[in-house]
């Protein structure tokens, strides 16, 4: 929904919340079902209502457990069998400062003694955190602490050992050193927004006095959206790919008219330099894993041209697509998806024409769109619309921008050849299968919660339930497979879980990322999972297909496996049945844990 996306209208939400909610319960879209309970420190009720229209217009149907006014510490750290029974899917922990109690109140107390209250507050939290985990064994969000209202030491609040301010920068860094050394935990930054929003506006004290609510009601779409992302990031939802336009978005000008001299990049005038830090900007996010492409109306060699300009920061080779052409931009999106084998819903369209951005928007449902008048609103908007929102970085992020560029080189050599068993047996490729190991654990989840096309179940994993998967030991055959050929390596792509249950084994998941499709590397996966089912004695392999929106792709990939199928349901979900002693191996273009060679991470 339009009126969702950022920038939006935080008074028309609050005020047309339930005709929104209405309209998206009834649209007909199947969502992802989570559960998540809020344990507040203050009043949630608004926070929940808002927080449900954002995750409903990212594809999330969410269902919540509410605490009590104030009793975050009682569900949480005592037997609750009423959250027990809701058993959550993640547990956001809505504390603020007005929740710290440790402050010390003797301005002449020691610093040993401020510093044993500043533990006994930290240990307060972390306690809550370990049992919550270990009971529930999900994802925790918990707030960090915004700064107080008033600085009773003045200037010296932040720097003086007795200072609120101090007891909460140390706080803060405490809460952030845990979620640096626990996977599936994850600060909510109510510090950096309320500092956005206004300090002054977010603790106006009468929404507290009449309503307890520890930040301002007006805030609360502003807190719930930022919220929410990192919600969109724990469950797969994020963008992967920028497209970009050039003339008047990169640089100032149109360089078909102005040449490349005179186009506006430099540190020579002001707007110059706006486009060089946007330009700086948008090519980090190459080390998040995002890829960028260039959507322009424009002569291929002149944008070319202005990508090579000595002040551009962003180069022709930072780009795995570059469509510069007359073509219409929504086409050139499409074209740009189907070349990456990606799908339309995972572009970010950057255009500083609202004309172009009305009609990529109108032909491309699901595409992010950011609204903005000129640059300097550009880097504004991108960064707080949150669509890239990191929870996890792995070496593979780094990667990607070159793994799909390779696959453009694949892509040309294929053209060379008129047999294409010839063409995969150019490519050498060679692949590790192996066990989930812990070293790769973190990109075997976001592999889980990226991956729609080819993913039959689409089944999600949180890290402490993809840990319960390699705790379980025998119970399952895990497969992680990495693929690479003469153009490169790109890293771990396919996953497979199978549960044992006797001589049957049943296929949870078996996903694979796109960029390797069409080279044989399910047939390999496939080899090696019905090799080690022979090895356990299992006799019958069980498939499932659900259908999704997204993954139409694999509807006859067991059929394709040989294996028979058992049942047909109406919805499009499939059951199918291999027997594994008649089976055959079916890859014979890649060579398989050859010299037994580790994934590289």
């Amino acid at each position: 929904m339009k009126e969702l996306q950022y920038p939006f209208d935080g008074a028309w939400i609050l005020k047309n919340r339930r005709k929104i909610k209405k309209a998206f319960l009834q649209d007909g879209t199947v969502r992802m079902n989570k559960k998540i309970a809020v344990l507040g420190g203050s009043t949630t009720r608004d926070i929940i209502s808002i927080m449900e229209l954002f995750l409903l217009d990212m594809g999330i149907q969410p269902t919540f457990y509410e605490s009590e006014y104030a009793r975050y510490w009682q569900d949480a750290m005592f037997e609750n069998p009423e959250l027990e029974e809701f058993s959550p899917d993640l547990i956001f922990i809505h504390t603020t400062t007005r929740n710290i109690t440790e402050f010390p109140s003797d301005l002449t107390c020691s610093e040993k003694e401020v510093n044993l209250a500043l533990e006994r507050q930290y240990q307060h939290f972390a306690q809550m955190w370990e049992r919550l985990s270990s009971v529930y064994k999900c994802p925790i969000i918990q707030n960090n602490f915004e700064f107080p209202a008033y600085r009773l030491l003045g200037n010296s609040e932040a720097s003086n050992i007795h200072g609120k301010i101090n007891f909460i920068t140390r706080l803060n860094q405490k809460f952030y050193d845990y979620a640096n050394s626990h996977t599936a935990f994850y600060i909510h930054d109510i510090q950096y927004l309320s500092a956005c929003y206004g300090l002054d506006r977010w603790l106006e004290p009468s929404y507290w006095y009449l309503y307890k609510y520890a930040l301002c009601v007006p805030a609360i779409p502003d807190f719930a959206y930022q919220l929410t992302r990192i919600m969109q990031s724990i469950y797969g939802k994020n963008k992967k790919v920028l497209a970009l336009d050039l003339d008047n978005t990169l640089w100032g000008g149109v360089i078909g008219d102005d040449g490349v001299e005179g186009i506006e990049i430099c540190h020579e005038t002001n707007m110059g330099q706006a486009y060089e830090e946007l330009q700086g900007y948008l090519k980090s996010h190459k080390d998040l894993g995002i890829l960028l492409t260039v959507c322009s109306k424009n002569e291929e060699e002149n944008a070319i041209a202005g990508l090579n300009h000595p002040s551009c920061i962003l180069k022709p080779d930072d780009f795995v697509v570059i469509k510069a052409n007359w073509n219409s931009k929504d086409q050139n999106i499409l074209q740009t998806a189907q070349e990456l084998n990606l799908l339309p819903e995972s572009f970010v369209f950057v255009d500083d024409n609202p004309a172009e951005r009305a009609i990529v928007e109108g032909q491309n449902s699901g595409i992010a769109i950011p609204e903005f008048d000129c640059v300097e609103e550009c880097l504004f908007s991108l960064d707080r619309a949150g669509y890239f929102e990191v929870t996890a970085l792995s070496k593979d992020d780094a990667k990607r921008n070159d793994m799909y560029k390779a696959n453009a080189q694949r892509i040309q050599l294929q053209q060379t050849f008129s047999n294409y068993t010839e063409y995969l047996e150019s490519l050498e490729m060679k692949a590790s299968i192996i066990d989930f190991e812990p070293i790769y654990l973190q990109r075997i989840v976001q592999l889980t919660n990226k991956s729609n096309q080819f993913n039959l179940t689409t089944k999600r994993y949180t890290q402490s339930e993809m840990e319960s998967v390699v705790e379980a030991g025998n119970k399952y055959i895990r497969l992680c497979g990495s693929l690479q050929d003469k153009f490169g390596d790109n890293g771990i792509v396919s996953i497979v879980i199978g549960e044992k249950i006797e001589d049957v084994l049943n296929i949870d998941l078996w996903l694979m990322s796109c960029r390797v499709l069409k080279r044989d590397m399910e047939f390999a996966m496939l080899d090696e999972l019905v090799r080690q089912a022979k090895n356990s004695k299992i006799k019958t392999i069980m498939g499932y297909y659900y259908k999704t929106a997204k993954n139409a792709m694999v509807k006859s990939l067991y059929e394709t496996f040989g294996f028979t199928l058992e049942k047909a349901f109406e919805n499009g979900d499939s059951v199918w049945r291999l027997e594994v002693a008649s089976y055959k191996n079916k890859n014979h273009v890649i060579k398989v844990n050859d010299e037994k060679e580790q994934i590289k991470s």
